[in-house]
């Protein structure tokens, strides 16, 4: 294995930014971090912000709903209900 080619792999916190929902894990998405945060253990780890999180997915949530904007389940119904 080649040395010095693959990305630092550390600890990082995730923050869900819709939720304020925060995780600590392991990513080698570190180095993009610009922030960091205190956890609750007093280290100080890159904060990492996301849209969507296990606590705000609508599968996860069981919020998930199914939006038929254009009609297409209707027209399938109607074409089919032979």
């Amino acid at each position: 294995m080649k040395a010095d080619i693959h990305p630092d792999y550390r600890e990082v916190v995730f923050q869900d930014v819709t939720s304020d929902f925060k995780f600590l894990t392991r990513s080698t998405l570190a180095a993009s971090a610009k922030e960091t945060i205190k956890w609750e253990d007093g280290n100080e780890y890159p904060l990492v912000k996301v849209e969507v999180s296990s606590a705000t997915h609508p599968f996860y949530t069981g919020q998930n709903k199914i939006v038929d904007t254009s009609g297409r389940i209707d027209k399938f119904k109607r074409r089919y209900a032979k």
